[in-house]
């Protein structure tokens, strides 16, 4: 059955914590500012060397049922 005190312990997913971690040092890394956070990875993605996938803009497709 179970014990209180698991009740009491959230459960903790160890990639999560992982993820979030890394969040929280990307983000410390660029002073907590948006602007130099995506100037950084963006200067990341060009010495990366991969190829940059962009696709047109598209035009939003009305939704069956909605009127404009």
């Amino acid at each position: 059955m179970n014990n209180e005190k698991d009740l009491e312990t959230p459960w903790e997913d160890l990639i999560v914590a992982e993820v979030r971690a890394a969040r929280a040092a990307l983000w410390a890394a660029a002073g907590y500012d948006l602007e130099r956070l995506a100037e950084r990875l963006r200067e990341e993605q060009a010495l990366s060397g991969h190829p940059v996938v962009t696709f047109p803009p598209r035009a939003p497709q009305p939704v069956a049922g909605e009127t404009a």
